[in-house]
């Protein structure tokens, strides 16, 4: 398959946009029925954990979004925190 960018070695170092840049490239291919069947299964299994890269990150963010304490008087927080998922 030609279209989809070279597998990092390491997804979570992925950033999100990347991950989705990725994601749709290879649905894009797919799409288009540009290749083998052997190609369109390992893209499958690639988009799948890009998938799951990106929900992740998209609920991390959700969390430290609702972390985020906005003070009694209404202005902007001083600041937030980073949300741990307990993830090992």
């Amino acid at each position: 398959m030609n279209d989809t960018p070279a597998k990092p070695s390491a997804l979570e170092k992925l950033s999100f946009e990347d991950a989705l840049r990725e994601l749709e490239t290879i649905v894009a291919s797919l799409e288009r029925g540009e290749v083998s069947l052997e190609d369109a299964i390992a893209a499958f299994e690639r988009g799948t954990e890009l998938k799951s890269h990106c929900q992740a990150r998209l609920e991390e963010a959700r969390m430290k979004v609702e972390k985020i304490k906005v003070p009694a008087t209404g202005d902007a927080a001083e600041s937030a925190s980073d949300f741990d998922l307990g993830e090992a």
